[in-house]
């Protein structure tokens, strides 16, 4: 074996600025990027000319590679490559199967190198005005998937909802039926919640409404694009919250 390192590097949440100094220094030094589909493809224009690109992505019903397939190209990759980057979206760490990755390589003998990226669960909501915590509303947040890997919901939302925590669902859009009912046993019905689509990216878009309300908002979503989901008081602090609230009050009055 070459004298080889695989480095797993967090790309951020879709905006290409928000990658970190670490993650630009890697793609630069790469021989060969093996890129996932949240990955924003601008970042790859920081890596050399001669540098092999291989995209691994998984979108929906979409998987190029099983994850095991992936195991083995990075494992193969450090026989013929110095350099190797996995770049993954958001955080390798948080729902990014990277300790699985990490964990293969490492029992080939590989040396590995993790460099943490900003997480959409953090970014997103941040770049839209909503805060995870405030005083005197909440004192802390849940960030839980929304898809388990028998594609049902976490039985972890079920401990969120029946705290104040602000919960931060992770591809969650196709189960936000079950999501939200589940949520709905816990919580009041006039709690808010956003559902945020291309994050920090081009044509980023926002879902306002109350949790009461959530079939009517489902309607407005494209199934087509990634999107988290938030839910909590704290997501009234987003400017437009309280304007989408009496637009709602006045069309109940009126109809």
């Amino acid at each position: 074996m070459k004298n080889s390192k695989v480095i797993l590097v967090g790309a951020g949440p879709g905006d290409k600025e928000l990658i970190t100094l670490k993650g630009i220094k890697a793609i630069k030094a790469a021989d060969i990027i093996f890129y996932d589909a949240l990955v924003n493809p601008e970042l790859l224009e920081f890596a050399r000319k001669n540098t092999e690109l291989i995209y691994v992505g998984k979108r929906r019903n979409e998987k190029r590679f099983s994850q095991d397939e992936i195991h083995e190209l990075l494992a193969s990759a450090a026989y013929k490559y110095d350099v190797i980057v996995r770049l993954k979206g958001g955080d390798p760490f948080v729902f990014g199967r990277g300790s699985e990755e990490l964990n293969y390589l490492e029992n080939k003998g590989i040396q590995t190198e993790i460099i943490p990226g900003i997480s959409s669960a953090l970014a997103v909501p941040a770049t839209q005005g909503i805060p995870l915590t405030k005083r005197g509303l909440n004192e802390s947040f849940y960030v839980i998937t929304g898809t388990t890997s028998d594609g049902s919901v976490s039985k972890d939302l079920k401990y969120g909802a029946m705290s104040n925590a602000t919960l931060v669902i992770l591809m969650g859009l196709k189960n936000i039926e079950p999501i939200i009912e589940e949520t709905l046993k816990y919580r009041d019905e006039s709690t808010p919640f956003a559902i945020i689509q291309n994050g920090t990216r081009e044509g980023e878009s926002i879902i306002l409404d109350i949790i009461q309300n959530y079939e009517t908002a489902t309607k407005m979503i494209d199934y087509s694009k990634p999107g988290i989901i938030v839910i909590g008081d704290t997501v009234a602090e987003h400017p437009a919250f309280f304007e989408e609230e009496i637009q709602r009050v006045l069309e109940s009055v009126l109809t």
